[in-house]
């Protein structure tokens, strides 16, 4: 598992305002760059993804909260938008990583990994009990990263094409 001092210290990590909402939504792509299962269709994931976060960038719900992350240059990065969420099983607040993503020329620069310590950071100081996401099993690199920083399965959602 990763540990803390892994993790970059010269990024920014802030709210995302109306001037972000190009840059967030120009990385829906990242979401669906691998396989799918056959039952999925690539532009239909991209399009649900996409009005998912146009819905939440406009109403700015509450209990959603979109992190833009800024190198030392003021570059935008990558970007994370959590949401409390209520454990189905002990009702208790819990934290979803509901969107991450990197911007592809800053692939494999740990900038993941500094968005998924800010996800723990800002979970913890809000009293949540899990921090929780969801990845496609053919996201290799995603499920990789997830893991080094002590993610496991704990429901397996399955599905079956029902046409």
């Amino acid at each position: 598992m990763a540990s803390p001092t892994d993790v970059r210290t010269d990024l920014s990590i802030r709210l995302a305002n109306a001037d972000d909402d190009d840059f967030i939504l120009g990385l829906v792509g990242r979401f669906v760059e691998f396989e799918l299962p056959p039952w999925r269709r690539r532009g239909e994931c991209a399009q649900g993804i996409r009005n998912d976060i146009e819905r939440h960038l406009a109403e700015q719900p509450p209990g959603s909260h979109i992190f833009v992350a800024e190198n030392a240059d003021g570059e935008r990065v990558g970007f994370l938008h959590l949401q409390f969420v209520i454990d189905y099983f002990t009702s208790a607040q819990n934290c979803h990583i509901s969107d991450l993503a990197v911007a592809p020329a800053f692939d494999g620069q740990g900038i993941g990994a500094a968005l998924l310590a800010h996800a723990e950071a800002w979970a913890r100081a809000h009293h949540c009990r899990h921090l929780t996401l969801a990845v496609f099993p053919g996201n290799t690199r995603a499920r990789a990263l997830y893991e080094r920083h002590g993610f496991g399965i704990d429901v397996l959602r399955m599905a079956k094409p029902v046409r």
